[in-house]
């Protein structure tokens, strides 16, 4: 039987506020375990959440870059539930009136081979407060809880259900990573919990419409970890039914020792969580007033940087959609275009698909903490455009900049003097390399001038011999055709 994937992503985006969403308590990762719970956020008696309007801010200008309606009234709810990180008893978050309703988000991703261009929609993204957190580790077979998590603010992002491989999953949430970073409304930060993903998760015969039952990944904070779980969880689900058995709905976890998902526990649906709109809180209300106010602070979105780089610089839509795949990468981009010029931008765009980034991922280094600076790269292309060097040796010069992390605009011309890699593009030199080479390949000539027209590859590689790799090719390849029509 053939099997159809089907996944959909939940992702909690902390906020960049300064403080939580319902007190004033600090948010700075890495402090002594309760040392940042107040009594709002431990819910003791007599005391009353107020809303941060930071919070709000961020969400709608989520809600804006992915073309979701921001809700004129949402309300937040009770989530009931009890958990020893906990401490209300509840968690506050929105049921049914979310703060953003729709949107979509467009990414690329490989596919067979070659870019796909996709669009998910978005169901909603609604403010919530995080939990506590249990500690396992160093307590003598016992759990502590460090409540300094209780209260932080949440964006939980919902996609529908229309992912339909791991790759695809994996890049929309790289994307979607890429978004709120872009838009200032999460650091990012994986490792301290900054941006987490829950996997949904579901498998069904090929052709069937009706969803098969979904088992929901928790707290996935890499995306290697994300792609290993959800091809385990797929495997699991698929063979556990041609077995004869059936797929329980559960919460489940990653373990990356043991590469594999476990059960945490059964799947609860809404109604176990008891929703009912909380009563300290009034309704949320933004008006267009405030929307507008947001919409005139934001950055260039992605969408629109695609357009114009596609538009002004005459790049193809792969290009333009990887180099707007991060706001380091394009600003990065668009450095370098400002010293090389805009007639170089397809080969800008090549360098930063290619010899960049390759050195970066291997290096594991960001685009923006390169050591070979902007300015530095506009040099060296604008060197390969004057014919100073060739591509092959261009690619020496970038090694050794990075390597030196020298910080000199002109390094480029200081590592192409140093190490001799200039060109040779004088046609006097250029000519006298070529009678010597047509001299000695008397076979390649008469094959040539009989109409094999290959041949003239054989004589060009010896010319390129006898230069030491130096010389122009176009220059000479033009030089060589000449002489044999002669």
């Amino acid at each position: 039987m053939q099997w159809e994937v089907v996944i959909g992503l939940e992702n909690h985006v902390q906020l960049t506020t300064n403080s939580k969403i319902f007190s004033g308590s600090a948010i700075a990762f890495g402090a002594a375990p309760n040392t940042q719970a107040s009594p709002v956020d431990l819910a003791l008696p007599g005391v009353l959440p107020v809303l941060n309007r930071g919070a709000v801010e961020r969400a709608i200008r989520f809600g804006l870059a992915v073309g979701g309606k921001i809700a004129p009234e949402s309300i937040f709810a009770r989530k009931n539930y009890f958990y020893p990180d906990l401490p209300k008893g509840y968690q506050i978050s929105q049921f049914a009136d979310p703060v953003v309703v729709g949107g979509t988000l467009t990414f690329g991703y490989e596919k067979d081979g070659r870019l796909e261009t996709r669009t998910v929609n978005l169901t909603r993204a609604h403010l919530e407060e995080d939990a506590g957190k249990s500690l396992h580790e160093d307590y003598a077979g016992m759990t502590g809880i460090d409540l300094n998590r209780a209260g932080t603010p949440l964006l939980e992002i919902v996609s529908e259900p229309e992912m339909r491989s791991a790759a695809e999953a994996v890049a929309y949430a790289r994307a979607m990573h890429s978004l709120v970073m872009w838009l200032g409304v999460c650091d990012g930060n994986m490792q301290e919990g900054s941006f987490r993903c829950d996997v949904n998760v579901s498998v069904r015969p090929v052709g069937q419409a009706e969803f098969g039952t979904r088992c929901e990944i928790k707290n996935l904070n890499s995306f290697r970890f994300m792609e290993e779980a959800i091809h385990y969880e797929v495997r699991r689900q698929i063979e556990l039914i041609e077995d004869g058995g059936k797929v329980i709905q559960a919460t489940r976890l990653w373990d990356p020792d043991k590469k594999e998902t476990r059960s945490m526990r059964t799947k609860e649906d809404a109604q176990d969580y008891r929703y009912f709109p909380d009563p300290d809180l009034p309704p949320l209300v933004i008006g267009p007033e405030w929307i507008s106010r947001v919409r005139d602070s934001m950055p260039e979105l992605p969408a629109g940087m695609r357009a114009r780089f596609t538009g002004d610089y005459g790049l193809p839509e792969y290009d333009s959609l990887i180099l707007t795949s991060s706001q380091a990468l394009a600003t990065y981009f668009e450095a370098v275009i400002a010293k090389a010029g805009k007639e170089n931008a397809k080969s800008i765009a090549n360098w930063l698909m290619g010899d960049v980034s390759s050195t970066l991922n291997r290096e594991g280094v960001d685009i923006a903490d390169s050591p070979v600076e902007a300015s530095q790269l506009a040099l060296l292309i604008k060197r390969i455009a004057d014919g100073t060097i060739s591509n092959k040796a261009a690619k020496d010069v970038f090694a050794a900049m990075w390597a030196e992390k020298s910080t000199a605009e002109d390094s480029a011309d200081t590592v192409i003097e140093r190490l001799g890699l200039k060109q040779i593009s004088d046609s006097g030199a250029l000519e006298a390399i070529v009678d010597q080479v047509l001299a000695a390949n008397e076979k390649s000539v008469e094959q040539y001038r009989a109409g094999k027209e290959a041949a003239i590859n054989a004589l060009i590689g010896q010319a390129m011999k006898a230069s030491k790799g130096k010389a122009n090719p176009a220059q000479l390849t033009e030089l060589l055709k000449k002489k044999l029509a002669g």
